[in-house]
């Protein structure tokens, strides 16, 4: 039997650095065929936008299926396992699969699909990496202690998420393979030495934990974990779940979220624009915003990344002949969000 083609799973919440990962992942493939699925949560596909712009042969615009239809573990039998046909049976299927899930979905069902019939005998989990934002995990978000939690809560009305927030933290955590601590470039060596030990100790027994900034993680560390995680699912629920998919009960609360796209002219400082986007999240409680702004006088598409108030911004490709000159912006936050009043401000 041809042995079974790896597949690796990264997850993680919102702005976690997944995708900044499965960037440097593919510049530093060493010419393995590599296909990507990625799982975009809100009306514009983002990142797929960047990780096609990203400039390597490792990463074709063919190599990139995206999934857009609403969250990959609600709609595994009418979208993903369709697009896994679809690239097991091209004539070279690729080497190895690398799933992005959305930063709202949970693993569990994702893995659980690579027992069905239709792709089993030929693709195997690999292995499933949890991507953590070590600045937000060291300040006591999406952490295990509830009480800290609870404490920051209290203290800024604009966490009131971090409860729902927190539990599918838990979950991404339960079925991982290997936690990626991100971002430890802010953090000191001690608050890393210490968020590595915590995730370490509440993980399953062989769970790695490694640290890192910008996912500067080396292909060898990510990949070939073979973990055959399908088969191994009974190990891979938080406690706080397991009721939500006992049956045929798939629930987890994706109602507590949603998302909508805002579209504006162009602007004219990266910098003071950036500031500006950063203010409208604070006074709208938004968890993330994200997508491409075009800049007066400038031929560079401007891709742009915001989890909390820290907005990154960079020159990601030239603009192509005849793409529009506008700024396309996705809002991701909690359900109740005054749509209206965050469009008029991002545009003022």
């Amino acid at each position: 039997m041809a042995r079974k083609i790896p597949a690796t799973v990264i997850t993680g919440f919102l702005g976690s650095g997944k995708t900044t990962l499965i960037r440097h992942l593919l510049a530093n493939a060493g010419g393995k065929r590599i296909a990507l699925i990625i799982n975009e949560f809100g009306d514009l596909g983002v990142d797929g936008e960047i990780l096609k712009g990203c400039g390597d042969a490792a990463c074709t615009e063919d190599d990139v299926m995206e999934l857009s239809n609403g969250c990959i573990c609600c709609t595994v039998a009418e979208d993903f396992i369709p697009t896994m046909q679809k690239l097991l049976e091209r004539p070279e299927p690729p080497e190895h699969i690398v799933i992005e899930t959305s930063g709202l979905a949970l693993p569990q069902p994702l893995v659980s699909a690579f027992n069905w019939p239709e792709i089993s005998t030929r693709v195997t989990v690999d292995g499933v990496v949890t991507v953590v934002d070590g600045r937000a995990a060291a300040d006591g978000q999406f952490a295990h202690d509830v009480a800290a939690v609870d404490a920051q809560r209290r203290a800024d009305e604009n966490l009131d998420h971090e409860t729902p927030l927190s539990e599918l933290f838990e979950d991404q955590l339960a079925c991982a393979d290997m936690i990626v601590v991100n971002k430890t470039d802010l953090l000191s060596e001690a608050e890393a030495r210490d968020l590595a030990a915590r995730l370490k100790a509440g993980a399953r027994p062989g769970v790695r934990v490694v640290k890192t900034a910008m996912g500067r993680l080396p292909a060898e560390v990510l990949l070939g974990l073979e973990a055959a995680a399908e088969a191994d699912m009974a190990a891979r629920h938080a406690p706080h779940h397991a009721h939500h998919h006992e049956g045929d009960d798939h629930h987890h609360d994706h109602d507590d979220f949603e998302s909508f796209a805002v579209t504006r002219g162009e602007i004219s400082d990266p910098a003071a624009f950036a500031e500006h986007l950063s203010q409208v999240i604070r006074s709208h409680a938004i968890l993330r915003l994200k997508g491409f702004a075009a800049v007066s006088g400038k031929p560079m598409r401007l891709a742009i990344q915001a989890v909390g108030p820290r907005v990154d911004h960079y020159f990601d490709r030239p603009l192509a002949p005849g793409e529009a000159r506008e700024t396309r912006l996705v809002v991701i936050g909690e359900a109740g969000l005054d749509r209206a009043a965050i469009a008029a401000a991002i545009r003022a």
